[in-house]
C-alpha cells in the first residue's frame, strides 16, 4: 500500500512539472520549435519518466535535476531572447536555398539537404515546380517560405481596382450545446434580447434548443439545432 501511495506522489510530481514546463514555454507551435527547443522537452519528458518510474531513494535527486535541467533551458532561451548573437547560435539564422530563381547548391549542401528534400518542402506550400519560385528561404524550424515569380502570384482584389472593407470582428460562436456564451456576446456589442429575437425568427424559443449558433460578419447568425 505504502509503495503504490509513493508511486502516485512521484507520478503526481512530475506531471506538475512537465505541466508547468509546458505552460511556460507559451504557444509556440511544435513545427515552430528550434532543435533546442524540441531536444530539451524530449530530454526533459525522458527525465521525468525515468523519476516516475524507478523512483528509489534518490527520488528528490531526481526531482532537482529535472528542476534545474528546466531552470537552465528556459535561462538559455531567455539569453537568447534578450542577446541576437546567442539566438543566432541557438536557434540559426534563416537561410535562402532558391535566390531569384535559381537554386543555391552550396546553401543546400550547408543544411545536408538535397532536391528532393526541397521539393518535398516545396510541395507542402503547394508548389509542385522550382521554376514558379522567385526566393525560398529555409526557416531555423525546419519550414520552407516562399515567395512567387510575379506571374505566378495569386491576383489581389486591390489589383483589380476593389477597395473591399476589413471585417468588424471574427466569426464567433455565440452558444454551445444549449450554452450562452455571454463574453462573446458582449464583444459582438449585442444583448441577450438581440439573440433571442432572431432565434424566434427560426422558430426557437428556447437557447437550450440549440447545440451550436455562430455569428459571422455582417450580422449573419448560423444556428444548428439540438
Amino acid at each position: 500500500m505504502n509503495e503504490l501511495l509513493y508511486s502516485a506522489i512521484r507520478t503526481s510530481i512530475g506531471f506538475v512539472i512537465l505541466l508547468l514546463f509546458t505552460r511556460a514555454t507559451g504557444k509556440k507551435q511544435l513545427s515552430q520549435m528550434t532543435i533546442f527547443t524540441y531536444i530539451t522537452g524530449i530530454t526533459l519528458g525522458s527525465m521525468i519518466g525515468e523519476m516516475v518510474i524507478h523512483g528509489g531513494v534518490e527520488f528528490m535527486e531526481e526531482v532537482l535535476g529535472v528542476i534545474l535541467w528546466g531552470v537552465f533551458s528556459f535561462v538559455v532561451e531567455y539569453v537568447a531572447l534578450k542577446i541576437p548573437f546567442m539566438r543566432v547560435v541557438l536557434d540559426s539564422e534563416p537561410t535562402i536555398v532558391i535566390k531569384r530563381g535559381e537554386i543555391q547548391v552550396k546553401e543546400l549542401r550547408k543544411m545536408r539537404l538535397n532536391m528532393d528534400d526541397l521539393t518535398m518542402l516545396l510541395r507542402e506550400k503547394d508548389v509542385f515546380t522550382v521554376r514558379d519560385v522567385w526566393y525560398a528561404i529555409l526557416e531555423p524550424h525546419g519550414e520552407l517560405s516562399i515567395v512567387k515569380k510575379a506571374a505566378k502570384q495569386p491576383v489581389l482584389m486591390e489589383n483589380m481596382g476593389f477597395q473591399p472593407q476589413n471585417p468588424s470582428y471574427l466569426p464567433g460562436e455565440l452558444i454551445t450545446d444549449g450554452n450562452l456564451i455571454t463574453k462573446n456576446l458582449l464583444e459582438f456589442g449585442k444583448t441577450e434580447e438581440w439573440l433571442t429575437q432572431e432565434l424566434s425568427k427560426q422558430g426557437i424559443t428556447s437557447i437550450k434548443q440549440v447545440f451550436y449558433a455562430e455569428l459571422s460578419e455582417g450580422d449573419t447568425l448560423f444556428i444548428q439545432k439540438k
